[in-house]
């Protein structure tokens, strides 16, 4: 039912609609396109999807359209990760039965949604503070420095079935994420999001950018898997 009132809203039916007039209409009942981000954990544990108001500075615009019309999950347990474990021994066992599935859109719906949201860049600032620096890292070291050193893979997959669930999968970020913004992002979490759970590990501009290039790394594996 939840399908078919959405597919109704966003007008699947194949009637021609505006991105700018139905996307914060019918959307922003899961998604925050205003701002500002959760000022209170209340506010961060009821989110129902992720912020979108800075959508321009985060995503690629190519991914965005070709996600919407093919969405495949990418927080494993939710948002909030919270409510949709199972009780018991294991912890971390996710109950499906939980979690609602993203409405798919046609293609011409899907491209005039993500440029619609490819406009919305309130952090400029955040971004012109990060240079992306050429350079390679091997897949073994890359991970050793994301796991052991500093400890990523608690909270988060680096391929399908293979580390923490509590938060987005990581092995195909950097081909939805731009670079600046991953960057950024390692480099302070709660100055996109104040209550973010993700910890500022005070990482230095060396181990941004090692973490940067092996989640470059991790796309390119995805992507030549598919």
């Amino acid at each position: 039912m939840q399908k078919i009132i959405l597919a109704i809203l966003l007008g699947l039916s194949g009637t021609a609609f505006s991105a700018e007039e139905t996307f914060p209409k019918d959307c922003a009942a899961c998604h925050n396109i205003s701002g500002p981000a959760a000022q209170t954990l209340k506010e961060a544990f009821g989110k129902k999807g992720p912020d979108l108001f800075y959508a321009g500075n985060k995503y690629r615009q190519e991914w965005l359209a070709a996600w919407l019309q093919k969405p495949k999950r990418i927080r494993p347990a939710g948002m909030y990760y919270g409510n949709h474990i199972k009780p018991g021994a294991k912890s971390d066992e996710i109950d499906a039965s939980t979690l609602a599935e993203h409405v798919a859109l046609p293609k011409a719906d899907a491209t005039a949604i993500a440029a619609w949201l490819m406009k919305l860049k309130p952090h400029d600032d955040l971004i012109a503070k990060e240079k992306i620096e050429p350079g390679t890292i091997t897949k073994q070291m890359g991970e050793m420095n994301f796991d052991k050193f500093q400890g990523c893979m608690a909270c988060h997959l680096i391929e399908p079935e293979y580390g923490g669930v509590s938060g987005p999968e990581l092995y195909t970020a950097a081909r939805r994420l731009q670079p600046e913004y991953m960057a950024s992002y390692i480099r302070n979490p709660q100055a996109w999001e104040p209550k973010s759970w993700m910890p500022n590990k005070q990482v230095s501009d060396g181990g941004i950018q090692k973490l940067v290039r092996y989640l470059e790394l991790l796309g390119k594996d995805s992507e030549n898997a598919k």
